[in-house]
This record gives structure tokens, C-alpha cells and sequence, in this order.
């Protein structure tokens, strides 16, 4: 077991994730957080040929979303 697996850090003290966390914990698919990388409003950060989304802008997306945004859908 190395070190990542011993201890587990919860998500919003991490610093990225990968686009397919980021679907997991938002509901969202993967296209539509495409999207929203693509009008700038998730940051991310490529290392190598990996695409890692800052759960600092993740979070602060979530947080800024309206209520009423959501029940336009």
C-alpha cells in the first residue's frame, strides 16, 4: 500500500481531480464540464497528456451557481 492509499484526503482539501471524479461528484457528464472548461469558467491544468480540473474552481463554480439557474435547467 503506498502513501495515497493510506490516507485519504477529502475532496475539497485536494487540489485537482480528473475529469472523471469531477463527473462523479457533480452529476455532470463530460461533455458539459468540456463545455464549461471551453467558456472558461473550470480551470484546469494538463500534465503530460493528463487533464486535471482545480477542485478550487470546482467548488467555486457550485457555489456561485443560482438557485434560480437551476430551475431554468
Amino acid at each position: 500500500m503506498n502513501v495515497a492509499e493510506a490516507v485519504a484526503i477529502p475532496f475539497a482539501q485536494r487540489l485537482s481531480c480528473t475529469i472523471a471524479e469531477a463527473c462523479q461528484v457533480t452529476g455532470l457528464g463530460r461533455t458539459k464540464l468540456y463545455e464549461l472548461i471551453a467558456e472558461g469558467h473550470l480551470a484546469t491544468t494538463t500534465i503530460g497528456r493528463r487533464r486535471l480540473v482545480l477542485v478550487r474552481s470546482l467548488l467555486s463554480l457550485l457555489q456561485n451557481s443560482s438557485p434560480q439557474a437551476e430551475l431554468k435547467g
